[in-house]
């Protein structure tokens, strides 16, 4: 088998050569022809490849050991409450389901707790070492736990298996392993597990360790090298967040377990593979470090990155070393760019305006150390509360280890997030500025402009936010549940997709149509006294005449006006039909027309917060508390609220129990100004 997999590496297209090539051939002194065998010289012995200590090393993991022990102490409390349930399992019908009605939670939510649990364990196995009753015990529970995965008949998520479509399986095949971003996820458990635990629990009960080893070459190593047509490569050009994610579990999961002598040039051809996919990814990621998918992304995108290149310079001694390549740098600051305020973010695709504040944000602190970036390093300082464990497992195990582990990360101090005053990100064509730099207080304003074949994408081209003291007001609604629906056909039915549901207009009875093709011109963006973002928007839209916006955060005047100019002739001789939707508002239709056959043109901002109407205008009090907004445009326009009940959990745990969309008709005009300000007619303060 070792032999067939490196004839498959060795006969495969020339290796792609990008940024990261450039850097480690240039480090390792070599060219592209001998990097592999560079590389096989400078890998660290499989035992000590990856940066967690053994539980062997009582320094770290015995009594008053290294580890932080608040994590340390609520995952015991974890692990010895789960001695009481039966393990997770992912019943057969919960996956067959997402074939009935598109569900995918029922299913993935029961493995994410299998692998928590699992984590849990070992951990409870490293510390409880020494103890000889609960240290048996816990092993005992990861044997469990390990030997359930490897009779798992897949590891590859529901929603991503090919077995369907290829195979007219409603489950998984098990003699066609799908590498997804699943499987990759329990590759790097099973290999952090070993890394930490595999030693005793090999001596409790051997054999194990060659069970893992060969289900990891079934359903990972072969699959990587054999079939080299998996979307996530990005051979085409199309790199997303897949890319970093999988091929990160690949490479630690083949610089940990391929420990045979016999295999180390196949490790080592493996993990150049996996740089190589890699590689694609930093090459495309812009220099100013933006990801289009939005923060949320982030953390599974570009920071999957910097942790899998962090994990390949500790296996090199250091020799290898990525920290220095522009996009990478820069990208350490996007999460502190993109803050609104507390755990809000401008949330772009399928993004969400708020997520867990579970983030592994010693994977970030470690980044902007190795960047010397210090805005980025004091913001995830910011979430480094006194007291508060300094991982958890809900971010995987191998976050969890580093976290648990890494001496700068427990002892940082908690630190203030520096909320920059104006960020441009031309690769996006984003801008956000705020009333005054280094607090969240006051108004936000964020532009974007960009195109809708983005990743994760939503039609919102010319959308915009606004933020009061850090709270969104005018808000990106983000994504519902992910189902079969969310990445199939029928995505666009999906109303938070929809521009009718952001902040754009509809021209004419239009709204925005997928596909890069429909983007906006003419972007710019002003950064002075005032910070001003502008864009022609007709190309987001089929067959309309001229649209453009401005969008002005006007400091000296504490309010945010957008500025809509356009013509209105252009629009009525068009011959492209109208985008049409099923809704289930029922008091849509006026969107669609207005009088004898007119095309209604309005403009259109989501709100969040309670709505109360006035004259022209609207008062908006936000969430969480935060200073009330008012809302207003030019007397003479028709104006209507559209309440948007939510019952999805996403969306209702970011939102609470409804949006309000303000609709303004301007079907008989060719222009329009919309303002947002802060409403201090009953603050106590001025804030």
């Amino acid at each position: 088998m070792r032999r067939i997999l490196l004839t498959v590496l060795d006969a495969a297209s020339p290796a792609y050569r990008g940024r990261l090539a450039e850097t480690y051939e240039r480090q390792a002194g070599t060219d592209a022809a001998g990097f592999a065998a560079a590389l096989a010289g400078l890998l660290a012995p499989p035992s000590q490849a990856l940066p967690v200590a053994t539980a062997d090393d009582r320094s770290v993991w015995g009594p008053g050991g290294s580890a932080d022990p608040v994590s340390i102490r609520g995952i015991l409390e974890r692990a010895e409450a789960d001695l009481d349930q039966p393990w997770p399992v992912p019943l057969a019908s919960a996956a067959a389901r997402l074939h009935d009605d598109g569900d995918r939670e029922g299913w993935e939510s029961v493995l994410y707790e299998r692998q928590r649990r699992l984590s849990r364990a070992a951990v409870a196995a490293a510390v409880l070492a020494d103890d000889p009753v609960r240290g048996p015990r816990s092993l005992a529970e990861v044997l469990d736990g390990v030997w359930l995965f490897c009779e798992q008949s897949s590891w590859c998520w529901p929603a991503h298996d090919d077995a369907f479509r290829e195979r007219g399986s409603v489950l998984p095949v098990v003699t066609a392993p799908y590498l997804d971003l699943g499987a990759g996820e329990v590759a790097s458990l099973l290999a952090w597990v070993d890394q930490l635990i595999g030693d005793r629990l090999e001596a409790r009960y051997p054999g194990i360790r060659s069970r893992v080893r060969y289900e990891m070459r079934v359903r990972i190593f072969e699959p990587f090298t054999r079939r080299r047509d998996w979307h996530w490569l990005g051979l085409d050009g199309d790199v997303h967040n897949w890319n970093p994610w999988i091929h990160g579990n690949v490479l630690v999961a083949a610089l940990r377990l391929l420990d045979d002598p016999a295999e180390a040039d196949e490790r080592a051809a493996i993990v150049a593979l996996a740089l190589e996919g890699i590689d694609r990814y930093v090459s495309v990621l812009p220099d100013d470090g933006a990801i289009d998918e939005g923060y949320a992304y982030w953390w599974n995108g570009a920071c999957r990155a910097l942790e899998a290149l962090d994990v390949v310079r500790h296996a090199t001694g250091g020799v290898l070393d990525a920290s220095g390549i522009t996009a990478l740098r820069e990208t350490v600051a996007f999460p502190h760019r993109m803050h609104l305020g507390a755990d809000w973010y401008l949330n772009l695709a399928d993004g969400q305006a708020r997520v867990s504040a579970a983030q592994p944000w010693h994977a970030l602190h470690r980044a902007a150390i190795a960047a010397g970036d210090r805005d980025a390093a004091a913001h995830a300082a910011a979430h480094r509360t006194p007291g508060s464990p300094a991982a958890i497992e809900h971010p995987g195990f191998g976050r969890l280890l580093r976290g648990i582990t890494d001496p700068a990360w427990i002892a940082a101090a908690q630190d203030s997030s520096p909320f920059p005053r104006d960020v441009w990100l031309p690769s996006t064509e984003v801008l956000l500025a705020r009333s005054h730099g280094g607090t969240a207080r006051g108004l936000t304003m964020a532009a974007k402009g960009g195109h809708n074949g983005e990743h994760h994408n939503h039609n919102d081209v010319g959308s915009f936010i606004v933020a009061s003291d850090g709270v969104p007001v005018v808000v990106d609604a983000g994504r519902p549940t992910y189902t079969l629906q969310t990445f199939g056909p029928d995505r666009y039915d999906i109303w938070t997709m929809q521009s009718g549901w952001h902040n754009v207009p509809v021209i004419d009875g239009r709204e925005q149509p997928p596909g890069a093709e429909f983007a906006a011109s003419g972007v710019e963006a002003s950064i002075g006294d005032d910070s001003v973002f502008s864009a022609e928007l007709s190309g987001a839209y089929p067959g309309v005449g001229p649209w453009h916006r401005t969008v002005r955060l006007e400091r000296a005047a504490g309010r945010v006006v957008v500025s809509d100019a356009w013509t209105p002739a252009a629009r009525a001789t068009s011959q492209i039909p109208v985008v049409e939707r099923a809704r289930n508002e029922r008091d849509e239709t006026h969107a669609s027309t207005s009088g004898a056959g007119t095309r209604r043109t309005e403009v259109r901002l989501l709100l969040a917060g309670d709505v109360v109407r006035d004259g022209d205008a609207v008062a908006v009090t936000p969430l969480e508390g935060a200073t009330p907004v008012r809302i207003s445009w030019p007397a003479g326009v028709e104006a209507s609220l559209v309440v948007r009940e939510l019952d999805d959990p996403v969306l209702t745990s970011v939102w609470g129990a409804k949006l309000t969309r303000l609709d303004l008709d301007v079907t008989d005009r060719d222009a329009i100004a919309v303002t947002v300000e802060l409403d201090q007619t009953n603050a106590e303060d001025t804030r």
